[in-house]
């Protein structure tokens, strides 16, 4: 054997070794992410002390147990983990062309690392795409009226057409008609849900699944064939508003998940939404004491985009009088912060946010609208540039 022939060799035995190094922290992480009782919080706190999912499944009961929180119950519970059969999953998802994302991974939701307990692990169906980050949510009752439903339609055609991504969980009724609304005008949506990819709820939402994994993706964090439980829901709202920079609210009662999902948004720091109905109707309650409590009254789909951006009044120039001025002059404060980070060279957005110094989320949502006026364009879903 000659040199190159032994170079390549330790090559493709260095790759084999990282693939399989791979293979077993992705087993580990769906085991710690599977095991009962162990939720995000305590996988944060786990993961902070011992590194990687492996070590943590590696440690012994008592270095569990001075984790705050591990008590014998789920100390016994990680131990019980190597029970999961994680390479069936992992063959399970080949097999449907499910993806297993890892906050490590490039495609994991970028708002979602900003909240305070993110999925270990999104198991997901359809692409994930850079220009999914400016999305927001259309949640709300699963027994909506006529009215309620041509609202949602029209909401999500508008926000769809912006460029805007549509989120929502797959349910009946405005869930539903906000999947369906962005698809016919060609935008992109995000269906968040309860119960695993390969045992869609409700179940005659099939085809509306696959018609949104072929125009977007359908995301959960639970294991693939997992059926829903009522604690499910709530659980996964939270990742609703996670991955939105605002959450809309049409029709909802008095006690609902989507007010519930609307509390996820306020704790997570995205703007809350809510459409005015009848003052008869029980499902307009929810979204009524939304508005008492300060949520954002929507009209009309521009309410949201400048509340997600904000136009100032017109400036007014050196001999007093107020006139209207170009779009660049009529910019708020964030938005000038935000346009000066970007140079007249393709920049990545990663590069605008450090640039900007502002939070996430903001950058992204004053991208959408800076695009809007012209005032810069994407030369891909993650690069932008000052024409």
């Amino acid at each position: 054997m000659n040199a190159a022939d032994a170079r390549a060799d330790d090559s493709r035995a260095r790759d084999s070794a990282a693939a399989e190094l791979e293979a077993t922290e992705l087993e580990a992480t769906l085991r710690l992410n599977l095991a009962e009782g162990v939720g995000p919080r305590t996988r944060r706190l786990l993961l902070e002390r011992f590194g990687t999912a492996a070590a943590v499944l590696a440690a012994a009961p008592s270095q569990l147990r001075e984790i705050p929180g591990i008590g014998p119950k789920l100390t016994r519970a990680i131990s019980r983990s190597h029970q999961i059969d994680a390479g069936a999953i992992v063959s399970d998802c080949r097999e449907h062309s499910l993806d297993i994302i890892t906050p490590e991974s490039a495609t994991y939701p970028v708002l979602l690392r900003e909240i305070y307990d993110p999925p270990g692990v999104l198991f997901s169906r359809g692409s994930l795409l850079p220009e999914d980050a400016v999305a927001v949510a259309i949640v709300g009752t699963r027994h909506a009226s006529q009215y309620g439903l041509r609202q949602a339609e029209r909401l999500a055609r508008g926000l769809a057409r912006s460029g805007v991504t549509v989120v929502s969980g797959l349910a009946r009724g405005i869930d539903a008609a906000a999947h369906r609304a962005a698809m016919a005008v060609g935008g992109r949506t995000v269906a968040l849900l309860a119960a695993g990819l390969l045992n869609i709820y409700p179940p005659e939402h099939r085809e509306l699944a696959d018609q949104i994994a072929g125009q977007g993706a359908i995301l959960s964090e639970a294991s693939p064939r997992v059926t829903p439980h009522p604690g499910s829901f709530p659980q996964r709202n939270r990742l609703i508003s996670g991955v939105s920079l605002g959450v809309v609210v049409v029709e909802a009662a008095a006690r609902s998940g989507a007010l519930i999902t609307a509390g996820h948004a306020t704790e997570q720091g995205r703007e809350v939404f809510a459409v005015p109905g009848r003052v008869d109707n029980t499902t307009s309650r929810g979204c009524h004491r939304l508005l008492r409590e300060g949520a954002k009254l929507v009209e009309r789909v521009e309410d949201i985009l400048e509340e997600l951006g904000p136009l100032t009044a017109p400036a007014p120039r050196g001999n007093g009088t107020v006139m209207h001025s170009p779009a660049e002059l009529q910019l708020n404060e964030q938005e000038q912060a935000v346009l000066n980070a970007i140079p007249s060279e393709p920049s990545p957005i990663d590069e605008v946010v450090v640039r900007s110094g502002l939070p996430v989320h903001r950058v992204l949502s004053t991208l959408s609208v800076l695009e809007m006026r012209h005032l810069i364009r994407r030369v891909s879903g993650s690069w932008v540039v000052r024409p």
